[in-house]
């Protein structure tokens, strides 16, 4: 199976990683110019030289340029513009009275094409604003609608656990979560208390959900009819971390708790 050199690349802080092709080495935190589906944009080494299966990697993978002190200039110099568009895209935004909610704007490295990201509850008729913006920094403009995750990583936030969002903090790409993951980890079903501030639901649910998987298999269900030592019972709650199975038994109408080891039941 065949195998390309190449460096994964980040265009934002927090970002998802593109792959390109090694010209030479690379070290961790290199400044490169590439092309993207945006344009040309200035981007960090995140991934240094490596092999990978060519079935892993995208059909048409494109070189990379070392950035050079001009092209760190321009970028530093589009920061400062974009700064002054935003604001001024916010007034037009304003002025036509428009649902959507402005989060942030970028320039192309070669300041051909402006990218404007929003927010909106439904569908917004931006035309009108197109053809003022058009008029008004004569480049292309884009706009581009994002969910609410995409707004919390953006605007950032404490969680409810206290500590800064994860997406806003360490976390680069979205992985899918599921209310399933909650069942598994025997959580609260109350939406208020499994959603992030963005509403959705908490993307650390995610992080332990193999474990726990993993770990449940050698637990009875809910509901499940086990044996001890004190009699015939039914399971009506458990804590895997502990490993603590808790127990209502037919005779008394308690709870108990038993060690999974102490209780005999019939495998999955």
């Amino acid at each position: 199976m065949s195998k390309e050199e190449v460096i994964g690349v980040r265009f934002k802080k927090l970002g998802e990683i593109s792959y390109y092709l090694a010209s030479h080495q690379y070290n961790m935190n290199d400044l490169v110019v590439a092309k993207t589906k945006n344009g040309r944009m200035l981007g960090k080494v995140y991934y240094t030289n490596r092999l990978m299966k060519a079935a892993d990697l995208p059909d048409q993978l494109l070189e990379v340029q070392s950035a050079t002190d001009g092209d760190i200039r321009l970028y530093e110099q589009n920061i400062d513009a974009a700064k002054i568009a935003q604001r001024q895209i916010a007034n037009c935004i304003s002025e036509l009275k428009l649902g959507m909610k402005l989060l942030q704007v970028e320039y192309t490295l070669d300041k051909e094409r402006l990218i404007v990201y929003f927010t909106a509850e439904g569908r917004v008729d931006f035309r009108e604003l197109l053809k003022v913006l058009a008029s008004k920094f004569h480049l292309r403009i884009e706009l581009r609608q994002v969910g609410p995750r995409d707004e919390a990583k953006v605007v950032g936030g404490l969680g409810p656990c206290g500590r800064v969002l994860c997406c806003s903090s360490f976390l680069g790409d979205f992985l899918p979560v599921s209310i399933k993951m909650a069942k598994n980890q025997s959580l609260s079903l109350n939406p208020i208390k499994i959603s992030g501030l963005c509403g959705r639901l908490l993307c650390c649910l995610q992080y332990e959900d193999e474990f726990y998987e993993t770990a449940k298999r050698a637990f009875p269900d809910w509901g499940q009819r086990v044996t001890t030592q004190e009699g015939t019972g039914r399971v009506e709650g458990m804590n895997i971390i502990q490993g603590i199975v808790k127990i209502r038994f037919d005779k008394a109408p308690v709870l108990v708790d038993y060690a999974i080891e102490e209780i005999e039941f019939k495998s999955k």
